[in-house]
């Protein structure tokens, strides 16, 4: 069996929404299994176990991110990978109306959206993480305060 994983570890283009990825096993290791949706957002951290040796505990806690974390402490992490994921989703669910008269921001932001998603660049063109993290921060400053509904889904999570 091939090695695809590290053969062929690019599976999206650039300028398109990633749709597919390499799936990881538990311990973040490629299974060679291509799943066809949106990688979510994980902290994935590949260090490897030490050997065991002397000091083996004192070295182990050189990883302890909490301690350079001033929300976190040792009765709860605070992680924020399930407003991301919240947050793609409802981002996304926005990208999807046609009409621009239902995306909630002013007519500029309107005209900008829709240069950025239909326009046929000739020479250097945003790829989508960019368009993507505009589209977050117009989500995030127009739509979800003037959308009761999903900014009420948003803060629930």
């Amino acid at each position: 069996m091939a090695d695809d994983f590290f053969t062929k570890p690019i599976l999206n283009f650039p300028y398109e929404y990633p749709a597919r990825h390499w799936e990881l096993d538990d311990k973040g290791q490629p299974t060679q299994k291509l799943v066809e949706q949106r990688r979510r957002a994980e902290f994935i951290t590949p260090i490897p176990k030490p050997k065991k040796r002397k000091g083996a505990e004192k070295q182990s806690q050189l990883f302890e991110f909490e301690e350079l974390d001033a929300i976190s402490s040792s009765d709860q992490r605070y992680d924020p990978t399930p407003i991301i994921n919240e947050l793609r989703t409802s981002v996304g669910q926005w990208r999807k109306l046609p009409n621009p008269s239902d995306w909630l921001v002013t007519p500029e932001t309107a005209r900008l959206l829709q240069h950025w998603r239909h326009h046929p660049f000739n020479g250097v063109r945003p790829f989508f993480c960019q368009v993507e993290t505009v589209e977050t921060a117009i989500w995030l400053t127009e739509v979800a305060p003037n959308s009761a509904n999903r900014a009420a889904n948003f803060c629930n999570i």
